[in-house]
């Protein structure tokens, strides 16, 4: 396990230093499987992969630290995130190609429906957005779509539900559906969106362990394997 201080002292530098311990103060207390403890593994799992894409390190470390603040799926408003980004940074001694950039990265890093347009991203923000993926995966991934829909207040399952491609994010937002159906609406979809070759290679074995969760939650919902 990586702790916020080991990730702290492995930083670039002191404004990456600084932002990840903005955001464990911001996120403190969360309990929508966004805490403190995510931003960590992103953090951790991104560098990973910037060096092993070759990307700029030190942005790679801001964008992992930042983006989930004042995310829309809390806001409500796609842009409350990116702005804080901007503004933290440049009040914090960063240039403003940083800040404009990684606002630009964070702006376009989270899922908002399977049918809307995906945002171009830099080599940075494609680390950091498969970084994030993967931690929407596997067994830590099912703990996090549950405690999410507790969040949010959805129920574990319903039948009569059903899934729904979400092409806008107001949609996404608004979606009646339920904690399973969640993994057939972005969860499954995760796996062919990664953008890095070492992302997708780690995602294989994290989306077949989710397959075999819904398959046994659904046997024990219907009661297979019980007589």
């Amino acid at each position: 396990m990586v702790t916020l201080e080991a990730a702290g002292q492995a930083a670039t530098s002191e404004l990456s230093r600084a932002a990840l311990r903005h955001a464990a103060a911001e996120l403190a207390g969360d309990s929508s499987g966004h805490d403190p403890s995510h931003v960590v593994r992103v953090y951790r799992s991104a560098r990973d992969l910037a060096r092993a894409e070759g990307a700029q390190m030190e942005k790679v470390e801001i964008i992992a630290a930042l983006h989930d603040l004042k995310d829309f799926k809390f806001t409500g408003d796609t842009t409350t995130g990116p702005r804080a980004a901007r503004e933290w940074l440049l009040a914090n001694g960063a240039d403003e190609t940083l800040a404009a950039g990684v606002a630009d990265d964070i702006a376009g890093i989270s899922f908002k429906g399977a049918g809307t347009p995906l945002q171009p991203l830099s080599l940075e923000g494609a680390c950091v957005q498969d970084a994030d993926r993967l931690d929407a995966l596997g067994a830590i991934g099912v703990a996090r779509c549950f405690a999410y829909g507790g969040f949010v207040g959805r129920p574990l399952f319903d039948p009569t539900v059903p899934t729904v491609e979400h092409t806008s994010v107001e949609s996404y937002l608004k979606t009646q559906g339920t904690s399973l159906n969640h993994f057939h609406e972005k969860l499954f979809l995760l796996r062919s969106r990664m953008n890095t070759a070492t992302a997708k290679g780690i995602a294989d074995a994290r989306h077949e362990f989710m397959e075999r969760f819904v398959a046994q939650f659904l046997d024990e919902w219907n009661g297979e394997g019980q007589r």
